[in-house]
């Protein structure tokens, strides 16, 4: 079965989130809530949908994922650099924070 989690831009300064276990956005792919099925990926979405309606995200989307040493990983190539920031400067974007 499929893994995914919701991903979404945060409207006040167009970071990439990702929607959390308590309803929050977070600005990890690590801190997204994992789902399973086409149901559970449905209620996320709807959930992701109604923090459109209130002007904090723009655009969530359901990602694959998948779950290497405890810590999900987008599928495609697009969806790794909105996580972690452009391949070719690992100066720049989210991997230039991490320690």
């Amino acid at each position: 079965m499929t893994i995914q989690i919701v991903t979404a831009n945060r409207l006040d300064d167009g970071v990439v989130v990702y929607l959390a276990d308590d309803g929050a956005w977070s600005d990890g792919i690590s801190g997204g809530r994992l789902v399973e099925g086409k149901e559970q990926g449905a209620a996320l979405l709807a959930a992701a949908e109604r923090a459109v309606a209130e002007r904090k995200v723009v655009e969530p989307y359901l990602i694959d994922v998948v779950v290497e040493d405890e810590t999900p990983r987008a599928v495609r190539f697009k969806e790794r650099i909105r996580a972690s920031g452009p391949p070719v400067r690992p100066d720049l974007g989210k991997q230039a924070t991490r320690g």
